[in-house]
């Protein structure tokens, strides 16, 4: 069974990659579709087999390196945490799958589309069901790889070629700390099988090794390189500035990228290294501190972001720091309880938006929208349901993962959880106001779409952001006349809107379903040893004896959140664009994004750019090429040229060269004779 969840993928990307062209787009779409189905329904067997039973295993599907003493085998480890993540990745991508096949309708290359959503699955698979550190870092960047591919695949547009380069390159930044992570561990262990590891590590809790002139603390160092990795992988703040610019690749790689793969694979990568980061709890401080800052940091660029994409982008940044304030406080399984969660609504979301973008014609900027709801109901439907859950409206899947995770950090009681406790809180207010922004944006208020905006005039007034129209290409467009007044926004395809509704259902019940066992009291017996917590952790117990109104008030940020959109949005349309006028310098910096962008294009970029051009011109051109390839042809050149020169054709000019040699002649054989 698990040989079919991990490898049907592939098989559907073989098809589709190296026959697509004769198959034709249709059998490509329904191959690739029809074994990712059949994987995901596989992989909810396996969840109840795993996380309710005893089907926990360990299944060899081949050696894979054995050089010397070193080995490192293909092999998938079945434990809880793997059957949770396979549901996710594989339930997700099923219905990106189902939902590109309305989506992508009118694109000319959907064979290599669907055949890049399941390499990128297969990646993924391998993964979360690696069995030791070489396998995962072989999924991690299986994954890097297609992501790439999937940003980049309308190539003919230059802000995707050049959104899925700074994808690889600052994810490039992540794995090499990754990869420095799994060399200190094979150093430290002689291993890098998880079960050669993990029993092991307590031995290692004080070893210390001596770096640079300084001693350090071993496990620590490991951990901090890992969550590295993580840090590039989730988006996390200092590494995030390429999660909002993979919004240029097709909104259902978005959905599949943003709500429950890739983004994730950090998350689960600390999740699966928890004996680690036990016994490194600096590096757990830190975990809390950089997750926490990215809540909150992308919360607050996410109030001003015009484009609907961004929005969610943004959100889900955000959501990933919330995931990493869980693990950095020690509860876990709260935190992959956040990511099973987030990924039903988040891709619901992503699925909706693009809905929302195939019914305005490829039209992504919410200031050239307003009234859709009588429209194209069901799709709004489908988004008040995501919003709901994602803001944390109470019994919807948010409710129950992310209010978890701000009580975690309350009771994690010492300096860091404070901290996180506050940004999360806050956060959780900008969450629903922004949330409930796109959607009275979008929905509700004056339509806008007739009206044509593009004149770089906002609906918050200063200045106008410089993605506001990054719609995808018009050959991927039903209609490519852009959104005229004729052109009335329409409802999407069944096939489209079939994926919304089992992702909603997912978005409503998820939590309620799930939340004993996931964090309850069920969840020793749920988790059977698959995470790991040092007898001391007792923050899931804590969690049950916080103040009364540490649980409220997720609930009442989600309130005054939603009050203040509907003040701003509905009643008082105007406010935004005065407050934006009145705040300039503030709506600027957050509507630029903090200009980290600008910033790291300052240190990193431009000096990279004038460095390379340098070494260039100088070393290559002038000196290596001057005196090397270039300069010896030239010199022969100038050699013949003289040559050329003697021969005149005169006898003459001949016999007096003649003489000459003979005078040369003579005058080395007497000096040499002399000596």
């Amino acid at each position: 069974m698990y040989h079919a969840i991990v490898f049907l993928p592939l098989v559907g990307f073989l098809i589709a990659g190296l026959f697509g062209r004769i198959l034709g787009p249709r059998p490509s779409e329904i191959i690739t579709t029809a074994f990712l189905f059949i994987a995901a329904a596989l992989s909810w067997i396996a969840f109840f087999d795993v996380g309710f039973g005893s089907g926990a295993t360990r299944i060899q599907v081949a050696q894979w390196m054995s050089v010397g003493d070193f080995v490192a085998d293909w092999a998938f480890r079945i434990d809880t945490l793997t059957v949770v993540m396979l549901i996710v990745v594989n339930t997700v991508s099923a219905l990106v799958h189902l939902y590109s096949i309305g989506y992508m309708s009118e694109d000319p290359h959907r064979s290599r589309f669907f055949a890049y959503l399941s390499l990128f699955t297969f990646a993924m698979l391998a993964l979360v069901t690696a069995d030791n550190l070489l396998q995962m870092f072989f999924g991690w960047e299986g994954v890097g790889l297609a992501s790439y591919l999937l940003i980049g695949f309308w190539y003919q547009k230059e802000s995707a070629n050049a959104a899925a380069i700074k994808a690889f390159v600052v994810n490039r930044v992540g794995d090499f700390g990754f990869l420095l992570g799994i060399f200190t561990l094979f150093v430290l262990f002689d291993s890098v099988a998880f079960e050669q590891i993990f029993p092991r590590v307590a031995e290692f809790a004080d070893q210390r090794f001596v770096f640079l002139g300084y001693e350090w603390h071993a496990l620590t160092i490991a951990a901090l390189l890992l969550f590295m990795g993580a840090m590039g992988k989730s988006a996390q703040f200092l590494l995030h500035t390429w999660l909002p610019d993979a919004m240029e690749g097709p909104t259902p790689v978005s959905a599949l990228i943003h709500a429950a793969t890739m983004v994730t694979a950090g998350v689960f990568m600390v999740a699966r290294m928890s004996p680690v980061f036990e016994y490194a709890p600096t590096a757990l401080t830190v975990v809390t501190v950089i997750g926490a800052i990215t809540a909150f940091f992308a919360a607050t660029v996410g109030l001003v972001q015009n484009d609907i994409k961004r929005v969610i982008a943004y959100s889900t940044c955000s959501q990933l720091g919330y995931m990493f304030v869980a693990l950095g406080v020690g509860a876990y399984g709260v935190g992959v309880f956040h990511l099973f969660t987030h990924a039903f609504f988040k891709a619901l979301l992503f699925l909706g938006a693009g809905s929302v973008i195939h019914a305005m014609h490829h039209e992504q900027d919410m200031r050239n929208m307003g009234a859709l709801r009588k429209y194209i109901p069901f799709t709004t439907a489908m988004m008040a349901i995501g919003t709901l859950a994602l803001t944390g409206f109470p019994f919807t899947a948010g409710y129950y993962s992310k209010d978890a995770v701000i009580e975690a950090a309350y009771a994690a009681h010492n300096s860091a959880g404070t901290f996180a406790f506050v940004a999360t809180v806050v956060a959780a207010f900008m969450t629903s106001f922004y949330s409930w922004r796109l959607f009275f944006m979008t929905f509700e208020g004056k339509s806008h779409w007739s009206e044509a905006h593009h004149n770089g005039s906002t609906h918050e007034g200063v200045e106008h952001d410089d993605h506001s129209h990054d719609v995808e290409p018009a050959s991927h467009a039903q209609h490519d006349h852009g959104h005229h007044a004729e052109h009335k926004p329409h409802e999407s395809p069944l096939v489209m809107l079939l994926p919304l509704a089992v992702l909603a259902l997912g978005a409503l019940i998820a939590g309620l379903l799930f939340h004993g066992a996931f964090i309850g009291e069920g969840a020793a017996d749920f988790w059977k040893g698959a995470i790991y917590t040092r007898p001391d952790n007792h923050i899931l117990e804590e969690m049950h004896h916080l103040p009364g109104w540490v649980p409220l008030l997720p609930t009442a940020m989600m309130i005054l959140g939603f009050l203040l959109a509907v003040y701003m949005y509905i009643i008082d349309a105007k406010k935004p664009a005065q407050l934006a006028a009145d705040n300039p310098v503030l709506y600027r910096f957050l509507l630029n994004k903090w200009y980290f962008d600008e910033l790291y294009d300052a240190i990193f970029v431009r000096p990279a750019i004038g460095l390379g051009r340098f070494l260039w011109r100088m070393g290559d051109g002038r000196i290596i090429d001057g005196l090397g390839p270039d300069g010896v042809s030239a010199r022969v050149l100038d050699v013949t040229r003289g040559v050329v020169r003697v021969q005149t054709g005169y006898l003459y000019h001949y016999a007096f060269a003649m003489l000459i040699g003979v005078a040369a002649f003579i005058t080395f054989y007497l000096f040499r004779g002399a000596h």
